[in-house]
């Protein structure tokens, strides 16, 4: 983990520091539109921006083998303190590509701005216009990573709990799962994951619930029911530091009755899809064998 690219990464990564403090968040949300501006890959889908209501949103359409029946709707990472459609359009683009779906991604209110419940509504919003308007609940993929991941899990328990329809299925990278901060991958990793601190995690934690209890299921989707479930598909990096997250949710998501398969890549970090390097290309063909197995079966 000494290599060039982990001393890089660490030396550019924007997901640290103290994110309470509100100059080093907003070099904090800069860096990471930069970002994602900078590693989106270019050509080969087509982008269209657009308003609904208040949220922006964007629509990534793939030039190549476009499968119109069926959509991913993305929600991006950052914490809930930071991200926004360049940043999102990484993994957006990324998803369209790998698995000929048109990718829907918003950009929701972030804290401490508007903290919990502001970009939980934005999502069941974003949801009920996808499902209302481009395609019925089991024929939407939802995506997430990170803070998104954990959107994307608690919108689901939040959907089975009001008796509504849920996706097809869900696809989570590096999920955040547990807001308590306590798993023990933290400590394991602190100093081989070059993304993720917990500083940022746990000031992002707090700028997001306030006086909240973090073990509350509402924002810790671990500790919520997983019956009734759609599959989950979950990636991770073995060195990022919220690796007990997913290993934790495939648990759960067992012992309900359900079907969770998580892929661990032995030299990955949080996130690290979103790298341009060989290692995260590898990991979105197996993402498209995996979605290829899902909607069209086993070859």
């Amino acid at each position: 983990m000494n290599s060039p690219l982990i001393k890089t990464l660490k030396a550019v990564n924007f997901m640290s520091g103290k994110t309470a403090a509100k100059e080093e968040l907003t070099r904090h949300r800069k860096l990471a539109e930069w970002a994602g501006r900078v590693a989106t890959p270019k050509g080969d889908t087509e982008r269209r921006r657009f308003r609904m209501d208040k949220l922006r949103c964007e629509e990534v359409t793939p030039a190549f083998a476009h499968n119109p029946n069926y959509v991913i709707l993305y929600c991006h990472g950052g914490g809930y303190v930071s991200g926004g459609l360049d940043y999102a359009g990484n993994l957006a683009v990324k998803l369209a590509m790998a698995t000929g779906f048109t990718t829907y991604s918003f950009a929701y209110r972030l804290a401490p701005e508007h903290p919990y419940p502001a970009a939980m509504e934005d999502a069941a919003e974003m949801w009920g216009y996808i499902t209302e308007n481009v395609a019925p609940a089991d024929h939407v993929l939802l995506s997430g990573d990170s803070a998104g991941g954990n959107m994307a899990l608690c919108l689901t328990q939040k959907l089975i709990a009001e008796g509504k329809p849920v996706p097809r299925e869900l696809i989570l990278f590096s999920p955040w799962t547990d807001m308590t901060c306590t798993a023990d991958s933290y400590e394991a990793n602190k100093d081989i994951d070059p993304i993720l601190n917990m500083e940022f995690v746990a000031e992002s934690a707090a700028a997001y619930l306030g006086e909240n209890d973090p073990a509350d299921a509402a924002y810790s989707p671990l500790f919520g029911s997983f019956e009734g479930f759609p599959h989950v598909y979950i990636m991770a990096g073995r060195n990022g530091i919220l690796l007990d997250d997913s290993i934790r949710l495939k648990e759960r998501i067992e012992q309900a009755g359900g079907t969770a398969v998580i892929d661990i890549e032995e030299k990955g970090w949080h996130v690290y899809q979103q790298m341009p390097v060989p290692m995260a290309r590898e990991a979105m063909k197996r993402l498209a064998a995996h979605v290829s197995d899902e909607i069209y079966g086993k070859r």
